[in-house]
């Protein structure tokens, strides 16, 4: 079934546009949850016994206050020490699947939906390896039906929330009616090296633990079956691999300490920055639309720098950027969950009309810059 999307005439129909969506895809819905202590970036420093000035600074200086973290236990010392692997992918087990049950229990809510009105479950992931996947876990935790379609998405980082969206807006295209979910659980606490160098410090002040969850559906003749708000529709998509950098931003086994562990490239902000405009600038071709026409930018939380790179490289303001940064500000980089606490902020404010759009952007590995444009 393809339906063209209902837009104003001069905006043109973007079902004929490279990226487009054949049917009417809604956010109808989101939820987020967070687990593990609440802490300060002075008190992490303090637990962690950090005393290296250098270090400090990084951690001082990210535009982060606090995040959700599960630290190692306290040995008999009274010292945290870096725990082995396969503790970590335990520990990442036992978040992902705490978080990321409440987080979509939230999103359903918000939907006005039940655990039997879902028929599909995406679960994104970056921070550990299972097999049977998240989602596997997540039914049987929820008792969800096990005729549930599901799909896991595993190791494309920060980016897969935008990845997953687009593989899910075109499952709901061809399932008008049925509701399908999106659900990024990342316990970054699983994925950390405790070892005093400058390279972890960069990725140990940055991220924290998080889980979001965003509910579709495509309009058609059952979509009326729940009441569910009505949400910004998904348009298109465009993304750019940046193959040049692709060992920027990678989580690769360290020999020396026996485990997985994250490099991000210093360049990474300035990568980012200098393509944000191509990207965007492919997302909204064909669509008459520029760049001074999108009224909500929902960009990843991916660091201070980074935020500021895509400001500039896209003239946008700080108030384009406000969840954004609020984000960082009370939970750091949650990797892929990141964007859609942003949503959640926005869909609180009650501030977009009808009518308005707004551009979705995710960064991670690859190096990668992902995009969505959507119409409330």
């Amino acid at each position: 079934m393809t339906t063209a999307l209902d837009l104003p005439e001069e905006i043109g129909d973007l079902s004929r546009t490279a990226g487009a969506l054949p049917a009417i895809t809604r956010i109808v819905g989101v939820g987020t949850a967070v687990t593990g202590p609440r802490i300060s970036q002075p008190e992490l420093l303090d637990v962690l016994g950090v005393e290296d000035p250098r270090v400090r600074s990084v951690f001082l200086n990210s535009a982060i206050e606090r995040r959700n973290l599960t630290l190692p236990p306290v040995d008999e010392d009274g010292n945290r020490r870096p725990e082995p692997q396969g503790d970590l992918l335990d520990k990442h087990t036992a978040l992902a699947v705490e978080m990321g049950a409440r987080a979509l229990e939230a999103c359903l809510k918000d939907t006005g939906a039940t655990l039997s009105d879902l028929r599909h479950l995406c679960c994104v992931t970056s921070t550990g390896f299972l097999t049977p996947g998240l989602s596997a876990l997540i039914i049987r935790e929820l008792g969800i039906d096990r005729h549930c379609g599901r799909v896991d998405i595993v190791g494309m980082g920060c980016n897969a929330g935008l990845n997953a969206l687009d593989v899910v807006a075109g499952w709901s295209a061809a399932h008008p009616g049925e509701l399908a979910v999106v659900l990024c659980a990342e316990a970054c606490s699983a994925a950390y090296a405790l070892d005093g160098t400058m390279r972890t410090a960069v990725v140990n002040s940055l991220f924290g633990d998080g889980a979001a969850a965003l509910a579709l559906r495509a309009d058609g003749a059952d979509a009326g079956t729940v009441d569910v708000p009505r949400g910004p529709r998904v348009l298109k998509f465009d993304r750019v691999l940046i193959t040049e950098a692709i060992g920027a931003m990678r989580y690769d086994w360290d020999r020396d300490l026996d485990r997985f562990s994250f490099f991000l490239d210093p360049e990474i902000p300035y990568v980012v920055g200098a393509h944000a405009e191509l990207v965007v600038d492919r997302l909204l071709a064909g669509t008459g639309l520029r760049r001074a026409d999108i009224g909500h930018w929902l960009v990843h939380s991916g660091g201070k720098k980074v935020i500021d790179a895509v400001v500039i490289n896209l003239g946008l303001t700080r108030y384009d950027v406000r969840h954004t940064s609020g984000v960082l500000r009370d939970h750091g980089n949650v990797s892929s969950a990141s964007f859609l606490f942003s949503y959640e902020r926005l869909a609180a404010e009650d501030v977009a009309r009808p009518g308005e759009y707004g551009v979705l952007m995710t960064m991670g590995p690859g190096s990668t810059i992902e995009t969505a444009l959507v119409q409330w």
